[in-house]
């Protein structure tokens, strides 16, 4: 798991992870596109990455996707991913905790390699919206329970790596 802030490198660190995992990673984007800002950024990832890389795009049945045993699976981002599952259940975070916890078992199921990508919302101060208070406490949920789960969780902040879990076998 690849966690920090908003613009703190995540992406990049995560993707050379992959890179150095395998020689045809697996990009599996689960943003959906909502106006031109978006586009961007979602250009900016795309020129980034080689034709090495296979890439997926599912905003929510991330499971269900074909998957070879030995993939390196960079899932890119738990946090929008989080968000389509939020406002499909129409803000009911017990919902969408429950479908996302369902499909990451399955998606854990699978034999090969998964780099999560996940944003820190939570370290600020509390928000005054009550909607994203919500969205923070599923979010963080999220990233506890993959936390849990990953064998390596590294922290990104100002572009730095920092390993805060290893997991050796």
């Amino acid at each position: 798991m690849v966690t920090g802030g908003q613009r703190s490198g995540k992406s990049v660190f995560a993707e050379n992870l992959a890179l150095n995992l395998s020689e045809r990673p697996v990009y599996l984007a689960t943003a959906e596109i909502f106006d031109e800002e978006m586009r961007r950024r979602v250009m900016i990832h795309r020129q980034r990455r080689e034709k090495r890389w296979r890439n997926l795009e599912e905003s929510l049945h991330i499971s269900a996707l074909t998957l070879h045993e030995g993939d390196t699976v960079l899932v890119d981002c738990l946090t929008l991913w989080a968000s389509n599952w939020f406002f499909k259940y129409n803000e009911a975070t017990t919902q969408a905790f429950e479908a996302m916890q369902h499909e990451l078992t399955r998606l854990f199921s699978h034999n090969i390699t998964l780099i999560l990508v996940t944003n820190e919302i939570g370290l600020g101060g509390v928000s005054e919206n009550a909607t994203q208070r919500r969205f923070t406490d599923l979010q963080g949920s999220i990233n506890q329970l993959v936390a849990s789960a990953a064998d390596e969780v590294y922290l990104t902040v100002s572009g730095i790596p920092v390993k805060i879990k290893s997991v050796k076998p």
